[in-house]
Formats: C-alpha cells, sequence, structure tokens
C-alpha cells in the first residue's frame, strides 16, 4: 500500500471520527429532556425509504427526472427515564426506611442509599427522620409508588414525578458507535496491511482514539439503559411528632402568635435548665471546690494572723531616744 492510499484512508478516517466524537466528551450525559420534531408522513406513500422520481411518474403519468424521498415510518422503541422524589409523615421512619428497603429488594431492585438521623424541633425535642433511595424496575414503577404510600396514614406532604424522553439521545449513540466500530476495523486492516515502523505508530495512535471514544459511548448507552430499567424513588420519612400543631389546652395557635408561644415556652424551658445545673451541677461544684481548696486557706490565714498577733504582744515596740 503506497503513502499516498495510506494518506487518503486517514484523511477519511479523521472526518469519520472528527463527527463521532463531538457528542462523545461527558461519560454522564446531563438529565435535560430533548424536544423531538414531528414530521407527519404523507398519506399518499405507503412505502417508507427512497423512491427514483421515473417510477413516480410513470405511475402518475408525469415525466421521468429526479428522485424524491420519503422518511422511514418511526418504529423505534421509546426509551423514558422515570424517577419520583416523596415526602411521607410515618409513625416510625427507621420501621417505614426498612420496608422500604425490603420492598424493592422483593420486586427486583436496589438500595440506593438510606440514612437516618435526629432532628431538633423548635420546641427542643429531637425525633428521628430517615430518607432513602431505591431502584425499582420501570414497569412496576406505579405499582412501588402506591404501596411505598401505604407506609403512611397521610397523603404525600409532597410528591414530584419526572419523566424524560431520551430516545433521540439513545439512538445517537447507537449511530455514533456503529460508525466508530466500522472505523476501528478500517484501522484493523490498514495496519495489518501497513509495512513501515512510522504507518504502523500513526495506524495505531488512530486506533487507540478510536477505542476510547468506543468505551465512552458504551458507558453513555449503559448508563441510558439502566436509568431507563430501573426508575428511582427518593423518599424522605418524617415522624408525626414534627408535624404536630402547637396546642395549649384547647387553644391551637397559628402563625405569629405560635410563634410568640414558642419562643416563650423556649426561653422558660432554657431558664428552667440554667437554674437545674445551677442547683445540681455547679453549687455542689463550688462547694466542693471551697471544701478542698477554699477552707484549708482560710484556716491558714487565721492561724498566721493569730501568730503575728501574739508576737506583737510579747515583743513590746521600741521607744525612741
Amino acid at each position: 500500500m503506497t503513502h499516498k492510499a495510506l494518506y487518503s484512508l486517514f484523511f477519511i478516517l479523521s472526518l469519520i471520527l472528527a463527527a463521532c466524537a463531538r457528542a462523545a466528551k461527558s461519560p454522564y450525559p446531563a438529565e435535560v429532556p430533548a424536544m423531538e420534531a414531528v414530521v407527519e408522513q404523507p398519506a399518499a406513500i405507503p412505502e417508507a425509504g427512497y423512491r427514483s422520481f421515473d417510477t413516480a411518474s410513470k405511475e402518475a403519468g408525469g415525466a421521468p427526472g429526479g428522485f424524491t424521498y420519503s422518511p422511514p415510518a418511526s418504529d423505534v422503541e421509546r426509551l423514558v427515564i422515570k424517577n419520583a422524589n416523596l415526602s411521607l409523615v410515618v409513625d416510625d421512619p427507621a420501621r417505614s426506611m426498612s420496608a422500604i428497603s425490603k420492598l424493592a429488594e422483593e420486586m427486583g431492585g436496589y438500595v440506593v442509599s438510606a440514612n437516618l438521623y435526629e432532628t431538633q424541633l423548635e420546641s427542643g425535642a429531637k425525633v428521628p427522620r430517615a430518607t432513602i433511595t431505591v431502584r425499582v424496575p420501570a414497569e412496576r414503577f406505579t405499582e412501588a409508588l402506591e404501596r411505598i404510600k401505604q407506609e403512611s396514614k397521610q397523603i404525600p406532604l409532597n410528591e414530584n414525578i419526572s419523566s424524560q424522553d431520551v430516545t433521540r439521545e439513545y439512538t445517537d449513540l447507537q449511530s455514533r458507535l456503529r460508525n466508530l466500530e466500522a472505523a476501528e476495523a478500517q484501522l484493523k486492516e490498514i495496519m495489518a496491511s501497513a509495512t513501515k515502523t512510522e504507518d504502523v505508530l500513526n495506524v495505531y495512535q488512530q486506533l487507540v482514539q478510536v477505542r476510547e471514544q468506543i468505551e465512552v459511548i458504551k458507558g453513555q448507552i449503559q448508563y441510558y439503559e439502566q436509568s431507563a430499567a430501573l426508575s428511582a424513588i427518593s423518599v424522605d420519612l418524617i415522624a408525626n411528632e414534627a408535624v404536630q400543631p402547637l396546642r395549649i389546652g384547647i387553644w391551637q395557635p397559628v402563625g405569629t402568635a405560635k410563634n410568640a408561644v414558642q419562643a416563650l415556652i423556649n426561653t422558660l424551658q432554657f431558664i428552667g435548665r440554667v437554674l437545674i445545673w445551677l442547683a445540681l451541677y455547679f453549687l455542689p461544684t463550688l462547694l466542693v471546690l471551697y471544701l478542698i481548696i477554699g477552707l484549708p486557706l482560710t484556716l491558714a490565714w487565721r492561724s498566721w494572723r493569730r501568730r503575728r498577733a501574739k508576737i506583737k504582744q510579747v515583743v513590746p515596740p521600741a521607744t525612741p531616744e
């Protein structure tokens, strides 16, 4: 194979790689739904693909010449990613988190993350709270949502369901993958027929770049397939105590009155805690310190003053001459 033929093939492959590499820069595509254009199919052309204008003209009785194009019918299966976010009020967040985890595993899914912690209310009380994210098969997405909602006796505080159609991006990635694999096969043929070391190295560098882009696009395709096959459901589990209204007898203050009453209660609780600390910690501590340090020092000071007073009585003061 001559140098001119090799360089020509390199140039063609470089153009193919440049066209395929534009969307292969990020291994994780952005979660932005694609806007799709709708092309209406002409009702008068039942067949799909290319038809020569000569054939169409003969059928219609017109003159031959040129050609027309009829877009093929779209029979691509849609690829949709479904996710949901819920906020539920439950009796026991820890128990509900465990139940949701078991539900995901029973449906053939898994737990992505789970977190159990405590939150402090305005009243100072600490209550448990949990968050959990699971993935379940997309065909059982609605069933999983309904069963998760049964953990609460109330309607969800928040419910958000989102769908993202990634059919166009997925199809585009598959097309780029086919082009890159074809370029890889041609590069291997060129490398096998090359005789000079310089030509082999040049082909090998091109082959490495193609292989890297193929792996990136395969990762993107796998991401879309897994995200569409397993829907993500994130649940925020809030304890009943955290949403109970403030009551004083039969009075249930709201708005500014509720805030003022809650602030008064918090202040009284703070004063009570300070008095308890004073009575049970600071005063006993001061008493013990006085008995250990203060009392011996006081006794020593008094003893020294008494000895000094006796010395003054025994030795009379000197009279001036």
